[in-house]
């Protein structure tokens, strides 16, 4: 159909609302449904990785149809684009005909059509792969060359445009945009969101949380080796290749929760779950995190690349399955913490304290039970264990409570008995002021299970320590109290 033809169509359509299509995947909903159940069938079972090629191979139709067999997302907590879903309530009112017109699995679109009672068809994917061309012939088919509206986001809508009355452009996508300036395309305002691409990153890979890598110093500060400037330069490089190898697997946990997430009361506004960030630009940003990572490790002894290549097969098992196992989550998760104990004595070469090493097991212990109680206490004060995701019930809460204190306690009796062993004189003149870390420590671990147990705060310690004032205060005269023990 020429320009000059097309217009006279539109002409006279005028009088008369047409029929109106709107895609699912990046125009009603700031994700992709394909994506995400991907991700869900990998945490149900990693094993399926080595499916998903063969489903491939007779198809992209039936890869989606054996996914959506396994799966399904909660389309009640999909990050949809409010704007557009006042307008469709808007056409509705006008006794418009709407129609879900999307590639994905015709299971996921009809929940969707259930869910937002806007539409009077779906059409989907079934056994074709209903996208690009596929869809502009089927529209064409069902309602008529330029007899329909169609509102899309990227480059795969183009050719619906070109057969539609009307494209209306949803998004920022260039491709969309380009076809939107040559076609002289509707533009459609849609619910931005309020944080720069910058600070949607920097809040993605969670930079408060490389506060933790600060423990590789820690070997370092113990053994009085923090004023030479080839440890400092080794313990900075170990910092950034152990905080980029964080970041990469924190985007990566959040796309194997991103449905969990979205039902959280905080974690939801993360940028994936939100839907600011996609997935496939969540998952190209984790691999070059990580390929940066193990290069930066290059440099230091091949002892700190091992210790890092273990704390990143642990945490990819932890976001995929350990994370929900009773007890074993939490015994992860302080072994991550002293893991990091171990990587950076390994950068310079220095060997690690079994004392350190208990202190380290019990203390992050403890703060790994206060996540968990704060996450349990959110999350199942009185729903069932399936309903979380989670190995714990509402009645594991006090158990969970006990355990923490416990594990608290337990690190300082063992720093105590640290101060009266023979290796302590070794590298402090004054180990006997070291007496005075332990009521600290007691104090930040009180503090922290009486306000987790009054729901006072974040159900994550190190974000709480970084915030609290009277923490920081605490760690402060605990930092200077270990300089004085080992001034001359």
């Amino acid at each position: 159909m020429n320009i000059a033809t097309r217009k006279r169509d539109v002409k006279r359509a005028d009088a008369a609302d047409a029929v109106l299509c709107v895609d699912l995947d990046g125009t009603l909903i700031r994700t992709d449904l394909l994506h995400e159940a991907l991700f869900m069938l990998l945490r149900m079972n990693p094993l399926f990785l080595f499916a998903l090629p063969v489903w491939l191979l007779k198809g992209k139709a039936y890869l989606k149809s054996q996914i959506a067999k396994r799966v399904m997302p909660d389309v009640t907590a999909l990050p949809y684009n409010e704007n557009l879903l006042a307008w469709l309530k808007v056409q509705r009112a006008r006794g418009r005909q709407t129609v879900l017109a999307t590639a994905s699995h015709q299971r996921y679109a009809e929940a969707v059509a259930r869910h937002l009672k806007l539409f009077d068809e779906v059409e989907a994917t079934d056994d074709v792969n209903l996208s690009g061309q596929e869809k502009a012939s089927r529209l064409c088919e069902r309602f008529g060359e330029a007899k329909f509206d169609y509102v899309g986001n990227g480059a795969a809508d183009v050719p619906v445009w070109n057969v539609a009355r009307k494209a209306i452009l949803v998004g920022n996508e260039r491709a969309a945009l380009a076809y939107a300036s040559r076609a002289h395309a509707v533009a459609f305002k849609t619910d931005e969101p309020r944080l720069s691409r910058l600070k949607l990153w920097t809040k993605a890979i969670r930079i408060h949380q490389w506060l933790k890598n600060t423990l590789l110093f820690v070997p370092a500060i113990l053994a009085s080796k923090y004023f030479e400037a080839a440890t400092v330069g080794q313990l900075t490089i170990a910092f950034l290749s152990f905080s980029l190898c964080a970041s990469s697997v924190y985007l990566l946990n959040d796309l194997t929760d991103i449905d969990v997430d979205r039902r959280h009361k905080t974690k939801h506004t993360r940028p994936i779950p939100s839907g600011m960030i996609s997935v496939p630009d969540a998952i190209l940003f984790s691999i070059v995190f990580q390929l940066c990572a193990f290069g930066l490790s290059l440099a230091l002894p091949p002892a700190f690349t091992a210790v890092l290549a273990a704390y990143f097969f642990v945490t990819c098992a932890y976001s995929f399955f350990l994370k929900r196992l009773l007890l074993i989550d939490v015994l992860t998760l302080a072994g991550l913490f002293t893991i990091r104990v171990f990587a950076g004595s390994a950068a310079v070469g220095g060997e690690v304290s079994t004392w350190l090493l208990a202190f380290c097991m019990f203390f992050f212990l403890s703060l790994a039970l206060v996540k968990r109680f704060v996450e349990v206490s959110n999350q199942l004060e009185n729903a069932g264990r399936k309903e979380t995701g989670r190995g714990y019930q509402a009645a594991d809460l006090e158990t969970l409570g006990q355990a923490g204190l416990a594990s608290g306690f337990a690190a300082v009796v063992v720093l105590a008995l640290f101060i009266d062993s023979p290796q302590i004189a070794q590298n402090y003149s004054h180990p006997e002021f070291i007496w005075l870390v332990c009521p600290l420590i007691l104090y930040l671990i009180c503090r922290i299970w009486i306000l987790a147990r009054r729901q006072e705060m974040h159900d994550d310690p190190v974000v709480f320590l970084m915030k609290d004032w009277r923490s920081q205060l605490m760690i402060a005269a605990g930092a200077i109290v270990m300089l004085v023990s080992q001034m001359v």
